[in-house]
């Protein structure tokens, strides 16, 4: 079976973007042959590859088919062109519309079935709202050029899986999110996106909202009647959902083996536990899509860019992660 193509998109090539692309395709771990093709711009990945002293060709191709796939070289879609002056580490609408315009053409092909899944380098929210793309974060776009209403970020390491109910709003706007039709909504996507990550049978445990699970209603009554309902509806629709549990303790007997995936109240809810245990491995899904993106777990880490210090981990993990999951689609 020919393996999935996945599309990488450079994110914002202000960034590390390039750098840590580069990397992972100069990687001797990195083979060719599983084909994987980069949406960005040809200038910036040669740039960052002589930066790194790298003897990585780059193949600029007009189309996903044209890509040869061979070894030493990365296969770059070419998406406008940017300044070879392009600054390192700062803000630059440039910079934040080229980001934007890679994840559209990337989404473009995946919604076309020209890509199988899509792995995403990091974009900077603030030099993407300098261009007038007013949005969150990669999830939000992603969802809107689908047109996709039921979706939620999964953070993935080899020790703990979470995946959220809400991500980049505030505090309170999480709490009123927290609704028994959303509630349901994401743990129906985490147990279908474990059975694609091949867990026979998911245990899914539900994080709750307030401090000890609202304690009966002693400290909130959210849990009470927002979430444990939606974890009744599961279990009558034969998932196996538990909770909502006390979240100072969820997500260490998750790490222990008794739970798959923690379903998250918030953001931050999630993300401390799983940057915690895997900063540098762990890698962001956006589930409910028509197809699987796969991101790194970190940012734009402009005070490092241009020096080549940048861990290209998370973006390798991200990328196997995606031909993983992009495999289990077409296989079943």
């Amino acid at each position: 079976m020919t393996p999935p193509l996945v599309a990488v998109t450079m994110g914002d090539p202000a960034g590390i973007g390039p750098e840590i692309i580069a990397k992972t395709f100069a990687d001797p771990d990195f083979h060719a042959r599983d084909r994987a093709l980069v949406v960005g711009d040809a200038g910036m990945l040669d740039r960052a590859a002589q930066l790194l002293g790298l003897s990585l060709k780059i193949n600029e191709i007009p189309a996903p088919e044209d890509a040869a796939f061979e070894p030493g070289t990365a296969d770059v879609l070419q998406v406008g062109e940017l300044p070879p002056d392009l600054p390192f580490g700062g803000l630059d609408a440039r910079a934040g519309d080229a980001a934007f315009r890679y994840l559209e053409r990337a989404t473009n092909l995946a919604n076309a079935g020209r890509v199988a899944a899509i792995a995403t380098a990091p974009l900077n929210k603030e030099a993407m709202h300098l261009a007038g793309h007013g949005y969150p974060g990669h999830t939000e776009i992603l969802a809107d050029l689908t047109g996709t209403d039921d979706y939620a970020m999964m953070l993935v390491t080899d020790e703990l899986k979470v995946i959220h109910v809400s991500t980049h709003v505030s505090l309170k706007e999480a709490i009123e999110r927290a609704q028994p039709e959303r509630e349901l909504a994401v743990i129906r996507l985490a147990h279908e996106s474990l059975k694609k990550l091949g867990v026979e049978s998911p245990r899914v445990a539900v994080a709750g909202l307030n401090p000890h699970a609202g304690e009966n209603g002693l400290f909130g009554k959210e849990d009470l009647e927002k979430i444990r309902p939606a974890v009744k509806a599961a279990l009558e629709g034969g998932i196996d959902a538990s909770g909502p549990w006390a979240p100072d303790t969820v997500m260490m007997r998750a790490r222990q083996g008794y739970f798959d995936v923690v379903v998250v109240q918030y953001h931050d809810q999630g993300h401390i536990p799983i940057k915690l245990m895997g900063f540098d491995t762990g890698v962001n899904v956006t589930v409910g899509l028509p197809f699987f993106r796969t991101s790194v777990d970190h940012g734009t880490a402009f005070d490092i860019a241009g020096t080549g210090k940048a861990d290209h981990a998370s973006l390798k993990a991200a990328l196997d992660l995606a031909r993983t999951l992009a495999g289990a689609e077409e296989g079943s």
